[in-house]
């Protein structure tokens, strides 16, 4: 299969992008009142990290969610960087990303939500560069966290790290898979045709939980799935 189709598997029409005990889907979160706010003083700033082939922009309605639940723009950091580069390089720019959140907001902490690769990198900033310190919460919507077979014809360094059995997942996964006091949440569907097979996505020690019929996508568009990811982070 030629990089052109793989492409095709990792990304709609619509938007660029890229032993675990499954939870059932948990029942919506009921909406929140016309003005309200889940804001709060003890809330963090969330850095998006986007995946293959995407850009900060992918976040925009998620970001947006965020913005009229309360949390002000300055909280709300949709990142993007080089998707072609390994994602080990990708986490050492991530942790600077994350000092410059946390110097610009002033906060201590910081909340994750990945889609899909940026579960990677933002992983490897976790295990690797001592990012359980400054980060609190971490989500991934549907992160090929054990790998996909959907990444086995593509040739850039970042996609070739997400085939099953690479040498890079191997490392990530070996020992504990969610260290740290990092609370590790991960939502994953059974119509998400990137991500094959679907139990890649949960990790051991971490929330998991199955979406409805979500395109890969959809994850990150999703109400229900939005909400649950806020009430999450916001705890």
């Amino acid at each position: 299969m030629q990089r052109s189709l793989l492409r095709r598997s990792l990304v709609s029409t619509a938007v660029a992008a890229t032993g675990v005990l499954l939870a059932v889907q948990a029942p919506a979160p009921a909406a929140q009142a016309a003005g309200s706010s889940t804001f709060r003083s003890g809330s963090n700033p969330v850095l998006f990290v986007h995946g293959y082939t995407g850009d900060g922009s992918n976040w925009n309605t998620m970001a947006s969610r965020f913005g009229n639940d309360g949390w002000p723009s300055s909280y709300l950091d949709q990142w993007t960087y080089d998707w072609h580069q390994s994602n080990a390089t990708t986490a050492q720019q991530l942790s600077a990303e994350v000092d410059r959140l946390l110097a610009a907001t002033g906060a201590t902490r910081v909340d994750i939500v990945s889609h899909s690769m940026g579960g990677l990198s933002s992983r490897y900033y976790l295990k690797n560069l001592a990012g359980a310190a400054k980060v609190d919460a971490w989500v991934s919507l549907g992160g090929p966290n054990h790998g996909t077979d959907s990444a086995n014809s593509c040739l850039d360094t970042s996609c070739t790290e997400m085939r099953i059995g690479s040498g890079f997942l191997a490392a990530l996964n070996s020992g504990d898979e969610t260290p740290g006091s990092v609370r590790y949440a991960t939502w994953w569907s059974p119509c998400d045709t990137v991500i094959n097979p679907d139990s890649s996505v949960p990790l051991s020690g971490a929330a998991n939980t199955q979406t409805a019929c979500l395109s890969h996508t959809d994850l990150f568009m999703d109400a229900t799935v939005y909400a649950q990811t806020r009430d999450m982070i916001n705890r």
